[in-house]
């Protein structure tokens, strides 16, 4: 598939500086990621974007003169546009013109899997889209599978705004079966005590890469923005024969688009339910703080920030791990990929879960060997030892303050 000739356009300002130049290279990895090559990233500095055509009208003339020079196909913004900005600078440069968010929808659009997942971008999308309409008849002729053209369709944005308005409606409809079924499967799981872990992090962590080291999973796993969308939980048996799941979830981005937040809050919100957060942090990337930052932020605004957190500083492979400085506890720093990290996530995992969990002693026989084995699939068993004298097993561990072993080691 032939790839799409872009120029990036960014401003730096008085209120984004400080993270500005990671943005941009973020932008870039964004257009790679949705099969864009970029040509030619253009950036200004002032004290405010301006309000017509956000760079001034010496950089405007300038973008279109590079249109044509590097015959680019796209203009991709670092900033939101307005409708009214959109159509300005593309009737000055003579080519489409799309912004951040939209370019992070159409990845979206070309991520999503699940019936759910699918909804919910065409959700955005369409929320996105729906103030735009006036101007989009360029742009949305572009139906070559050209990036930000993913997802709706033409037809469907050349209707007028009151079918694009009982979409959203029937979309939003069916979210929310989608919803309460997630949410029945959710409870199932936690009506038979299943311990829930839930990963989250920056996008292209490696959230993936350990759901597939510690469960097999085989999910998508690339060096990409976004590999991951739909959530996917695994059953997960710890080496101890202890069983949870594990739950992956979509990475976040600076600036990730309010219509993402909105639209994805389902599929963030299965993270609420979650009895542990493996926050994954990729411990090479040179923005590692700010990353982090971003994460902590949005787990704060979908009240996550109760959840018992375990920060996984991942890619150790790529760094020097003597000079390596934490700055989030608890903490463990691995390379997922190999033999030696799995142990070293278990180890953690196992640690925290003892924290949070009641220390138990039992007293078995040998006839109660089902016994036995439910306590190692719904607790952390640390020792079993055979008592000869009194021809019982001596079990010790870690549960639940509501199990059925906490319940009975309280009766006896």
């Amino acid at each position: 598939m032939k790839k799409e000739r872009v120029i990036l356009v960014g401003v730096e300002t008085e209120a984004n500086y400080k993270i500005f130049e990671e943005t941009m290279i973020e932008l870039k990895s964004l257009t790679k990621t949705a099969n864009g090559e970029v040509v030619f990233s253009l950036t200004q500095r002032r004290p405010q974007v301006d309000r017509q055509t956000v760079v001034g009208k010496g950089k405007l003339a300038e973008l279109e003169q590079l249109a044509d020079a590097h015959e680019a196909d796209l203009i991709i913004f670092n900033h939101e546009l307005t409708p009214r900005q959109s159509q300005l600078i593309g009737d000055a440069a003579g080519i489409p013109v799309i912004d951040r968010v939209q370019l992070i929808l159409d990845i979206f659009a070309m991520r999503a899997r699940s019936r759910e997942g699918k909804l919910q971008v065409e959700l955005a999308q369409l929320d996105y889209l729906l103030p735009r309409l006036i101007g989009q008849g360029k742009n949305m002729s572009r139906l070559g599978g050209g990036i930000g053209t993913r997802g709706p369709g033409e037809t469907k944005l050349e209707t007028d705004r009151r079918h694009i308005r009982n979409k959203m409606i029937i979309i939003k409809r069916e979210l929310k079966e989608v919803a309460a079924h997630r949410e029945r499967t959710r409870q199932k799981r936690k009506d038979n005590q299943t311990f829930q872990i839930g990963l989250i992090g920056y996008t292209n962590a490696g959230k993936s890469t350990i759901l597939n080291v510690l469960t097999s999973a085989e999910t998508y796993e690339q060096d990409q923005l976004f590999a991951t969308l739909d959530p996917l939980t695994k059953k997960w048996r710890m080496p101890d024969g202890f069983e949870v799941t594990l739950t992956d979830t979509v990475g976040f981005i600076q600036d990730l688009p309010t219509q993402l937040i909105d639209a994805f809050h389902s599929t963030l919100e299965e993270s609420q339910g979650m009895d542990l957060l493996l926050h994954v942090v990729d411990a090479s990337a040179e923005n590692r703080q700010q990353q982090e930052e971003t994460v902590l932020k949005l787990m704060e605004q979908l009240d996550l920030d109760n959840v018992p957190l375990l920060t996984v500083y991942n890619k150790a492979d790529k760094l020097d791990v003597e000079q390596f400085v934490p700055t989030l506890f608890p903490n463990v720093l691995i390379s997922a990929k190999s033999l030696k990290g799995k142990a070293e996530l278990t180890q953690a995992i196992k640690q925290v879960i003892m924290e949070h969990f009641l220390p138990y002693t039992l007293e078995l026989a040998q006839s109660e060997g089902a016994l036995m084995n439910r306590l190692k699939r719904e607790t952390l068993v640390l020792s079993q030892e055979y008592q000869e004298d009194a021809q019982t097993y001596l079990i010790k561990g870690f549960a639940p303050e509501n199990s059925y072993a906490i319940r009975k080691m309280e009766e006896s």
